[in-house]
């Protein structure tokens, strides 16, 4: 078989990537691969207005689900809501656009790949795709090269007998029992009377206990009052907060001279493990080029993936911070704190925009951690 271009891997990185070159080159044949029977899993992916560029929303408008004008955050000691726009894309939309705006030729599901490099696909029954280029996009690569803490997370959509009465999503409640470090519970009210609810963990550790995690989302709907018929649907993951590493050898172990984009190619804010913005970037990124060879875009995203890396560099010290500068149980402190900053702030920092003022303003002012340990976590390094 051939083709112009391969995506190997059809989560929302490769989704966005093969939409984007079907509306910007429709000349080219592609090919998406995905192991699944499905493109883009069992996920649900949310972002603010603010974290697409106003000329690049036209690649997401068609994926979302939900909006609301406006989100809450919840600790002990503040509370607050926030006017920027917040969208949710669900897996099953992004099959379905999948399915829709490319031809049946170029999405290729259940098919296991063998091997890849910058012009072939190797897939299972021996079944070679030479194409002029290709991108890998299946997720992490390995992770033993970074240095990392984890965010783990349960979520359920649950479909409720009464209606929940919430009008706006509450991205972070950590007025929960702290357990297994910071700790927050994310809600996003779907309609009147379905309610996604999310167990969310920031941790030392990648250990992840669902039936846990269940049982606390449980105990959260109880104590908001609703009454819970069915679920609908669960979610699980465990991603990479990542304070430092070699992404030199990251990047290698993902498929070598191959290019990424995605987890695999360390695409991501690194404090929210965030990655539809950087996604969105690159999708369009790649369909700009107006040469996609193998070789050569391996060669132009792993400079960005570079320029990436650098520009990450704050976010890294910050998690250090983080998950080294602050006992487990006060972590919840850091981010309280950063929730009393101005909206532009905040905006900037969840779209990987932070501007030197803003790192000066995030870092001036009485520390929730003692000084002492935020240096020392602030020039740790990896053993």
């Amino acid at each position: 078989m051939k083709c112009d271009f391969a995506i190997v891997g059809g989560g929302l990185a490769g989704g966005l990537i093969a939409l984007a070159l079907a509306k910007m080159r429709p000349e080219l044949k592609i090919v998406l691969i995905e192991q699944g029977d499905s493109f883009g899993g069992n996920h649900i992916w949310s972002y603010f207005a603010s974290d697409i560029l106003p000329e690049h929303r036209w690649l997401t408008a068609p994926l979302v689900t939900y909006g609301w004008s406006g989100y809450e955050v919840r600790f002990p000691a503040h509370s607050r809501e926030l006017d920027n726009i917040y969208y949710t894309i669900e897996s099953e939309r992004l099959d379905w656009v999948l399915r829709h705006s490319l031809p049946s030729s170029a999405l290729m599901l259940g098919r296991e790949v063998k091997a890849v490099s910058p012009r072939l696909v190797v897939l299972d029954g021996a079944q070679r795709i030479n194409a002029g280029g290709v991108i890998d996009v299946r997720g992490a690569g390995d992770l033993n090269h970074l240095d990392c803490g984890w965010q783990k997370f349960t979520g359920q959509l649950m479909q409720l007998s009464e209606p929940h009465n919430l009008t706006k999503p509450i991205v972070m409640d950590a007025t929960v029992e702290q357990f297994d470090g910071y700790r927050f519970v994310y809600v996003l009210p779907f309609g009147m009377d379905k309610i996604f609810v999310e167990d969310t963990y920031y941790s030392d550790t990648p250990a992840h206990d669902a039936r846990r995690y269940r049982q606390r989302i449980a105990e959260y709907a109880d104590t908001n009052g609703w009454k819970v018929e069915r679920v609908v649907r669960e979610e699980s993951g465990v991603l990479p907060v990542v304070m430092g590493g070699d992404l030199e050898n990251y990047w290698a172990s993902g498929s070598g001279r191959t290019a990424k984009a995605g987890a695999r190619g360390a695409f991501f804010q690194a404090v929210t493990s965030y990655s539809l913005p950087d996604a969105v970037r690159n999708a369009i990124f790649i369909a700009e080029q107006p040469d996609l060879d193998g070789d050569k875009l391996n060669m132009v995203m792993r400079q960005r993936a570079q320029e990436h890396w650098q520009n990450g560099k704050f976010y890294r010290m910050l998690n250090r911070m983080l998950f080294r500068g602050a006992e487990a149980a006060d972590r919840y402190k850091i981010l309280e704190r950063f929730y009393r900053l101005k909206p532009g702030l905040i905006e900037r920092f969840y779209a990987g925009n932070t501007t030197p003022g803003d790192k000066a303003r995030i870092l001036t002012g009485k520390p929730p951690i003692p000084i002492g340990k935020a240096i020392t976590a602030i020039r740790s390094k990896k053993k």
